[in-house]
């Protein structure tokens, strides 16, 4: 059975950091490109960051770059969102996704496994 857990979200305020986790069982880690997408209220999911599989390759949406950080420990199964300087309109609920791939897509529709979600909240 597979499972992608987050972690991290939580409430802060516009400027702060916080830093996501998402730990994964049930797949062998070390073969996927992970990814974090986001879904606002009333809009649809959207694309965030993706680490390949070997982590040499990143990808970030446009309104993060500069800002958030993807890395990843194949040993660990474990992927991370370090965010920073956090703005009111990142407030979303976080995913991280799996995707079976050598190279990382920014559609959700190509990932395979979904965690629950995480939510962040950036107050101003």
């Amino acid at each position: 059975q597979v499972q992608l857990v987050e972690s991290g979200g939580g409430l802060v305020q516009a400027g702060g950091s916080l830093r996501l986790s998402c730990t994964a069982s049930g797949i062998t880690f070390s073969l996927y490109t992970m990814g974090w997408f986001c879904q606002a209220p009333g809009k649809e999911r959207e694309f965030v960051a993706a680490i390949k599989w070997n982590g040499g390759m990143t990808y970030y949406a446009d309104s993060v770059k500069g800002r958030f950080t993807i890395s990843r420990d194949n040993a660990k199964n474990t992927v991370t969102l370090q965010m920073n300087s956090l703005k009111p309109e990142d407030t979303a609920l976080y995913y991280c996704a799996a995707d079976h791939a050598l190279y990382g897509s920014k559609e959700a529709a190509d990932y395979d496994y979904w965690g629950q979600g995480t939510q962040v909240t950036v107050s101003s």
